[in-house]
Order: structure tokens, then sequence, then C-alpha cells
């Protein structure tokens, strides 16, 4: 924080995480400069995941449990002068996975008043790259907030692991694990798969304890989730393995050596000498051996196995141990607010993923690309006639890019196999709900319009299948514009008439056979903006 501080507005917000072990709070002070630092922090233990991961839902006990947790948090936040919209309460695998997670989000509400955002895994992967973002740009020596330069970096500065070659950011929870492949600073791909260290003690128990039952439930996971990473990144390519969670915290705090503030790093081999040594360890043992607290080692042989599983597939010659959290990463998104740069840098990520799992399908690039441009050119220029924002236009982009990516199936009726792949894909940054609408968007970027017989356009809000309209009637023109994927009409320009949007190209090509397909999918563009469109 700078020094005269107290000359600007200062918020205190709470950020209370709901995990599959723990309850978890931190407090802050935050700035309107976009400047915040820690003031306070606190765990206690709950079993929640247990719960669920052994009967799908949380127990009555666990409830109870977790409402007496929140109570006395509740009461410390008090005393810190923090209340209603600046608590911040959040929940991550263990609850996306209950059956009764609705209830237990009412039941929180109405003897706490928090109202309870489950956090999808793709949401938990983004403010984990915020988090790890931050971490590994920070400069050692500084205050150990954070600040807007701070955060903005710089790509080229020498010691910065974050933008140097291949990357994975991995974080291992109770039930799930979170990970992001980047290709020198540029997001691949993001995943969240049903991986994680009480799920591996729950197979375990299933066979007795058995230590074989463990290393299979490792292996066959691992195995697994490697199969579809491989397609996206040849993971012996990776040089920088960064990892987060309070497991390599721990690890790091024995073994391993401060980068930074907000970050240590791990020699590869004494880490893996060091999971060696006590993969056999209870967790009674882990208590008296190690001197942790019960509840940090009741996960913390199976999460650094997982760690090591991964690890050992990369050519990292260190372990970078963040010491930052989904926490932090929600903190910074707040702090930070509507960050024009940081938003631009969000959608470049963004993008590179759409791109990458295009790559994976083996799409025309240069077609999706090429369409994707003239659709950003035809948005910009209707601005005032379709409302739409920033972010919308973005998932236009998205969908210009993989229109035709269901040809990895077959050429006929793709744009249905380009729906399916779309909806049964993970992007960056891209929520479950934006993901159904780039969907339906390329679903009808041909072929037959949306009707109230297409049970996935229907399941749409009334506002969203508005946003799908518009959105397709201008990817149908940009469609249009490179017919035949040879990208002949390199730039255009748009002219409003009364009653049509004349599309202006450069040069003299011939341009029937656009023509021609301009005829076949405007139609639809007229009848949502009213205008004929004519290409000159």
């Amino acid at each position: 924080m700078e020094s005269n501080a107290d000359s600007l507005s200062i918020c205190r917000v709470a950020v209370l995480e709901i995990g599959s072990t723990g309850i978890r709070l931190l407090i802050a002070e935050t700035t309107g400069k976009g400047e915040w630092r820690a003031v306070d922090s606190a765990v206690k233990p709950v079993v929640l995941g247990r719960d669920v991961f052994t009967s799908g839902q949380v127990s009555h006990s666990s409830l109870l449990e977790c409402l007496a947790v929140l109570r006395n948090f509740q009461e410390l936040l008090k005393g810190w002068g923090i209340t209603g919209e600046d608590v911040h309460l959040i929940a991550t695998s263990a609850l996306r996975a209950a059956r009764n997670r609705e209830i237990f989000a009412d039941r929180v509400y109405q003897e706490t008043g928090y109202r309870l955002a489950i956090v999808e895994g793709i949401e938990e992967n983004r403010l984990m790259y915020l988090a790890a973002r931050f971490a590994l740009k920070q400069i050692k020596g500084s205050s150990g907030g954070m600040s807007a330069d701070a955060l903005s970096g710089d790509k080229n500065e020498k010691n910065n692991l974050f933008w140097r070659g291949n990357s994975i950011i991995i974080d291992i929870g109770g039930g799930s694990t979170e990970i992001m492949l980047l290709r020198q600073g540029k997001m691949v791909a993001a995943h969240s798969v049903r991986l994680g260290s009480i799920l591996m003690d729950q197979q375990s128990l299933y066979a007795r304890g058995s230590e074989w039952s463990r290393e299979r439930y490792l292996t066959e996971g691992i195995k697994n989730t490697l199969t579809f990473l491989k397609a996206e990144m040849d993971l012996s390519q990776i040089k920088t393995f960064v990892v987060t969670g309070s497991d390599t915290r721990i690890a790091a705090s024995l073994i391993g050596s401060e980068y930074n503030e907000n970050s240590s790093v791990i020699d590869r081999e004494k880490f893996l000498f060091f999971v060696k040594k006590i993969q056999y360890y209870t967790v009674e043992e882990c208590v008296q051996k190690l001197r942790i607290s019960y509840g940090d080692a009741e996960g913390f042989v199976p999460g650094l196995l997982i760690y090591k599983g991964f690890l050992e597939q990369t050519q990292a010659d260190q372990v970078v141990a963040l010491g930052v959290s989904l926490r932090e990463g929600l903190l910074i998104d707040l702090a930070m607010g509507v960050d024009p740069e940081l938003q631009e840098e969000f959608f470049t990520q963004i993008i590179a993923s759409a791109i990458n799992l295009g790559r994976k399908y083996h799409f025309d690039e240069a077609h999706g690309r090429h369409v994707a441009a003239l659709s950003k050119i035809i948005f910009d220029a209707l601005v005032h006639e379709h409302g739409l924002n920033r972010h919308e236009r973005l998932l236009l982009e998205i969908a210009a890019l993989l229109h035709d990516i269901g040809m990895f199936i077959r050429g006929s009726s793709h744009q249905k196999h380009s729906q399916y792949i779309v909806a049964n894909s993970e992007i960056f940054g891209i929520h479950r709900e934006e993901l159904e609408i780039i969907a339906n968007v390329v679903r009808y970027h041909r072929g037959e319009q949306p009707s109230s017989d297409d049970i996935a356009f229907i399941a749409l809000q009334r506002e969203e299948r508005i946003v799908v309209l518009k959105l397709v009637s201008i990817l149908r023109v940009a469609d249009a514009l490179d017919r035949g994927h040879s990208q002949r009409i390199q730039s255009v320009t748009i002219e409003h008439k009364s009653e049509s949007i004349v599309i202006h190209t450069n040069g003299s090509i011939d341009r029937n056979l656009e023509r021609a397909s301009l005829e076949e999918k405007a139609n639809m563009f007229q009848d949502v903006f009213g205008y004929k469109v004519a290409l000159i």
C-alpha cells in the first residue's frame, strides 16, 4: 500500500472458502487503485469431502459443523467491521459434487445471511491463473500485497518463471484437480478432472486401506488425464512445473527455498526423494515426524503422490510452489475490478485456448481465423443495431474460430458435430452457460435457423437466445465472405443505408461465389436486424 493510503478509500473484504477438508478465511484491505494487502487469515477443519465422496451428499452433522464454523467466523468478521456484501463465500469440488448443495446453500443463507457461490472447475482455473500470475510476477522484497503494476509485470523479466517456455499449473484438491497448460505464456488448455487426495484415500479405504489400491487409483487417474493432455501438449516439453495448495506449501517449507514472498522452489530430485520417503506415512506419522497439523496431514501424502505422478511426465528441473490460493485469486479479481488491460489479456488467453481446441480436432485454422476477423469487423460496425458488449464479441470470435470444428467427425451436417464438440469441451475462462451459447451459434452457422423444436436452443434463457440469434446472423455473413476457404476477400468496410448494409471489398477479384453464398445465408441477418446485405 502507498504511504498516503489513508487518503484513499480503503475497504475491508473477506473471502471464505468451503473446501473438502476445511473452511478457510482471508481478510484484506483494498483501495480504489486496485491494490490490496492481507491483514488476517484463519482455517477450521471440516470433513465435508469425506461425506460427499462417500455418500454423494453433505451429512446433517457436517452441515451443522460448517454452520458452527461460519458463525464463529462471522463474529470475527464483525470485529473487523466486515458484513454484508463485503463477505464473499465460495465453495469448490466437494459441494459441486453434492446432491444436496442447493439445500446446503439455502441453510447457510438462512443462518448467516451469506450467499454461497459454488465455483465451477473452469472458473476455479481462472482464479488460480490470476493468483499464479501475481505470485510469479511479484518482486522479491515487495510489500506482500498486490498492485496493478505488479500484476501487469514484464514478460521479458529475467527471473519471470511464468513466461519461460512451456508451463503447467496444477492445483490438487480433495475431489478435483485443476490443470492449465501454457505454451510460452499462452493458454493451451484448462481442465478440471476428478482426481483428488480425498478421493484417493476413499479408494484405499474401500480396499481396506491397501497401498495397492491407492497406487492403482493414482496410476489410472493420471493415465486417463494424460491421454487427453498429451493431445494438447507434449508434456515432456514442459520446463516450468507450478503447483498450488497447502500440501506443496508445507513441502516447500521443509525442503524448498524462497523464490519471492509468494512462492518457493523445490529441486526436482529433492522433491521426488522426499515423496518417496514419506509415501507410506500414516496421518499420525505425518503429524509426529513432520510436525504438521492433523488437518494438513490427512491429505498430505496422497496430494504429493499425485503431484509426483505429473512431475515425472515433464522435464521440469524444479517445482514452483505458490503461497497463494483460489482465495487470493478472487481477491485480486475483486480488487482489480474491470481493468481494461487485464481484461484484454484474459481475452487473449481465452482465444489461445479456443485455437488449441480447434487444433486438437485439426480445424481449418486459416479459415477460422479469417471468418473471426470478418465477424469482428461486422460486429463493430453494427454496435447500434445489436447492442451487445465486448464479452459477447468474444463469444462471437470463439464461435467463428470453431464453427467448422465438426468437420473432424464428418463433413455432412458438420454444424451439428461442431455443436457437440464445443458443448462437451472446456475453454479457459468460458463458463458452462457461455459455452452453451457458443455451441448454439456454431450449430446454426449453416442450414436451418433456430426453432422451438431444438431442445438445446430452447433450454437457453430468453436473453441468451436473442444473443445467439444476433451472433449467428453475423457469423453467417462472415462465413459467406470466405465461401471457398481461400481468404480472397482480405478486408471489408461496412456502409449503412436506409434498408441495407453494404459490404465493400478491396481489389478487383471475382465476387460471384461470395455473392451466391450471401444469397443463401443472409436471410437470417435480414430477419434479425431488418437489413438486406449487399456485397460490392
